[in-house]
């Protein structure tokens, strides 16, 4: 397939990737993933904008065809996107490598090319022409690796975004969602972020303010559809994660060996549906994904979990998801525990402690039971879902 316009002068030569099963080794993609480039091409000189992975590198040669490159331009140098840079080396001798310093380091680190005369390094707020139009860069670091930047053609209106705005889904016969149903991408576009991107909410802030005072039309992603009728959706969407803004609903994570945490799980839920919640998502962390669990955590209000004790500790599947959570650095939550136990009265309590001053959050409410359920277990299951409840009453912080 060869290059798809996306307005004047800009072109998607992008490709899909339909087999791997886990991104990063560790995040499902159910519905694959693209792996986004880009061709700016100027009365002058031609950019290419980011390549794909090096699985790809024979679709992404075809996309491209008989091209002049006169620019590479790395935005991002994670190797889904930076994989293929030696093979387009090879293919463009004569090409020069725009990036900046700290991603100059990754070149030589990731693609053994050190080539002073090939580099060509910029700053903040440079820019590159390419005859009737230019190229304009802003750092971004840590969106989410160091080196990141994005690219911006002003005569456009269109920003290359690197991870930023981006999103898990491969993309369906169109590219810009104006030309699709891109419904399914929205929740694809939490988890990746929660996933992926979910610990730097301050950078990724820092770069939202920078794009302030720019006119964007166009946000081109090195994942999912390139955005345009819905940038301010999209915008508003990165900008309530990044803050930690959480949107109203509770979430249930558990784990249980022979059902009597899972039980409890359940008296839960139905105590706070009785009490007029109505989202709520319970997890068992034996059978979700992590991936999902992330995502559902990191974007809702509440964060109820719950564990069996198992060695003297938490049931590990529950243990490796707190880790994931404090990797993350949640905040603006409203976090409640429960656990069962045969013989170790206490441990579970302890964990959800050391977890909550982990992340600065304070516990709402905690409860725990030994052995099986009982009637006197159910109501103290029912006083903890009221506790939870007033404690979101009295949340200070903004919910969506």
């Amino acid at each position: 397939m060869k290059a798809r316009e996306i307005i004047k002068d800009i072109h998607y030569v992008g490709v899909n990737d339909r087999v791997t099963v886990n991104f990063e080794e560790q995040w499902p993609l159910p519905y694959g993933v693209s792996y986004n480039s880009y061709i700016v091409k100027g009365t002058e000189a031609t950019a290419l904008i980011d390549t794909v992975k090096i699985d790809t590198l024979n679709e992404y040669i075809k996309r491209i065809g008989t091209e002049k490159i006169d620019y590479l331009v790395v935005n991002h140098m994670e190797p889904d996107h930076s994989g293929s840079i030696p093979e387009i080396v090879k293919r463009f001798p004569n090409l020069k490598i725009v990036c900046n310093a700290t991603a100059a380091a990754m070149v030589k680190g990731f693609c053994h090319i050190d080539e002073p005369e090939r580099m060509h390094i910029i700053k903040d707020g440079d820019s590159v022409s390419l005859g009737d139009i230019s190229l304009r860069f802003y750092m971004t670091p840590m969106v989410h690796w160091p080196e990141t930047m994005m690219t911006y053609v002003p005569e456009r209106n269109t920003i290359f975004s690197g991870d930023g705005f981006g999103c898990f889904g491969a993309l369906n016969g169109g590219i810009v969602d104006t030309e699709m149903e891109t419904e399914h991408y929205i929740p694809e576009m939490y988890r990746y972020y929660s996933n992926i991107v979910g610990k730097y909410g301050r950078s990724v802030m820092a770069a939202l303010n920078k794009l302030k005072a720019i006119q964007i039309d166009y946000i081109c992603p090195t994942h999912g559809p390139v955005w345009h009728e819905r940038i301010a959706e999209v915008v508003e969407i990165y900008r309530r994660l990044a803050s930690y803004e959480p949107e109203r609903g509770v979430v249930i994570v558990y784990g249980s060996m022979y059902g009597n945490t899972a039980e409890a799980a359940e008296e839960i839920a139905t105590a706070l549906n009785r009490l007029g919640e109505r989202k709520i998502i319970v997890h068992n962390a034996s059978h979700s994904s992590m991936s999902q669990m992330i995502s559902d955590a990191f974007r809702y209000d509440t964060l109820i979990v719950g564990s069996c004790v198992y060695s003297m500790t938490l049931f590990p599947p529950v243990q490796s998801f707190l880790t994931a959570m404090e990797t993350r650095e949640i905040k603006n939550k409203v976090l409640g525990g429960f656990g069962s136990f045969s013989w170790a009265n206490g441990v579970a309590e302890k964990k959800f402690n050391e977890f909550a001053e982990s992340v600065k959050l304070p516990l709402a409410s905690t409860f725990s039971f030994k052995h099986g359920m009982s009637d006197g277990t159910a109501q103290d299951a029912r006083q903890f879902a009221e506790q939870i409840q007033a404690a979101r009453k009295e949340a200070s912080y903004p919910v969506h």
